[in-house]
């Protein structure tokens, strides 16, 4: 960086030179993260290999867990001196404020309650109605209907407002598992919106409005075994003719993952990732993560090492997950596509079945008065 102004002399070209990164600067954020990382790992933690921002201190009984985005930091564990220690510790390194019991974070409400934690974006969700101007409007009770989007229609005058309430949309999803299909089509047209798209995109705001507090309940009392859905349409696409891939991850109970994702090469390492996050939290794995499957022609392919024509194009995703099969980490099993949990992830529903699959994969309103 240059001198001020009055620091300057004539004839003489110099600089000065930073002990430490200044706020503001392009540097300062990576600044920031290195010292926090350098500092809490002499506290005796290890960070994460599934998450860098995650950091977790075990010592026999005791663990604490440690997550941090920017300067706001999330503690929990199961020792309270351990917990008050590191506050402690961080306190007299950054001085920390310490907020309290977790309630409000990111955009994300948290209550607690003796069957455990629930999560929503009751208020993130209100602001997006208020926003699009529907809090007058009558609520639908299913995000889309079962007709399939394309790239017809009158192009929208203003895009930028499509692609901002798009954008929030995609943020709400992680609360929000029943809108994440939705999101996924409407994301598709963000480079070149038009008049349909913005009806379906304000369809989604009417959803919302039926249920703005919906969220998920992870469990107090449950299993840690893993068991995991996947679901795929067939050339869903009217426009690429690709494929529509969606999956979702239970721990015991509990949805903590999901994911709805148009096909390039179809990749299955979803269980392999909440394997390597449990392993990073010390979580014991009992049993083998069950994939379940609604299509018997994939399950053979996964259990049949012959290989034939057709499925060339897809070998080395059969070798891993059959890898995982034969290591005893992931058991497949078939699920008839009345029990298909994905399927919401994969394509628009009718009110009845969207209702069924939302109950089952434990999406629930806090704030209903039943």
């Amino acid at each position: 960086m240059s001198p001020p102004p009055g620091l300057r002399r004539q004839g003489e070209n110099l600089v000065c030179r930073l002990h430490k990164s200044l706020y503001g600067l392009k540097q300062a954020s990576r600044q920031w993260f290195s010292k926090f990382t350098e500092a809490i790992l002499t506290a005796g933690f290890s960070q994460s290999k599934a998450d860098y921002s995650l950091f977790v201190c075990k010592d026999g009984t005791s663990l604490t867990v440690l997550l941090i985005y920017v300067d706001d930091i999330l503690i929990t564990g199961n020792n309270m001196e351990s917990i008050n220690d590191l506050k402690q510790f961080l306190h007299t390194r950054f001085r920390i404020k310490d907020l309290g019991d977790l309630k409000f974070f990111l955009g994300i409400e948290i209550a607690r309650s003796k069957k455990g934690i629930y999560i929503s974006q009751r208020k993130y969700a209100l602001e997006i109605i208020k926003d699009s101007g529907y809090l007058g409007a009558k609520p639908v009770k299913f995000p889309m209907e079962e007709s399939k989007l394309s790239n017809k229609g009158e192009l929208l005058k203003d895009p930028a407002a499509y692609r901002r309430l798009v954008g929030r949309l995609i943020y709400l999803t992680i609360t929000r598992p029943d809108i994440t299909y939705s999101v996924h089509i409407l994301s598709r047209f963000m480079h070149e919106p038009r008049q349909p798209h913005m009806a379906v995109a304000l369809r989604v705001v009417r959803y919302l409005k039926s249920s703005p507090g919906q969220g998920l309940l992870l469990r107090s009392h449950d299993s840690l075994n893993l068991r995991a859905f996947c679901d795929s349409d067939w050339a869903g696409c009217p426009i690429t003719r690709r494929s529509t891939t969606g999956y979702c991850i239970f721990l015991g109970s509990s949805l903590i993952s999901w994911r709805t994702k148009r096909q390039k090469t179809v990749s299955l390492s979803s269980a392999e990732a909440e394997y390597r996050a449990m392993a990073d939290l010390h979580m014991p794995i009992s049993s083998p993560a069950i994939l379940h499957c609604d299509n018997q022609s994939a399950l053979h392919i996964a259990a049949n090492p012959v290989f034939h024509e057709r499925t060339r194009h897809i070998e080395m995703d059969c070798h891993f997950i059959r890898d995982k099969i034969l290591q005893g980490e992931v058991v497949t099993q078939h699920v008839i596509s009345s029990q298909q949990l994905a399927d919401v992830f994969t394509k628009a529903l009718g009110k009845e079945k969207f209702k069924s699959l939302m109950c089952k994969l434990g999406v629930l309103d806090n704030h209903s008065p039943t």
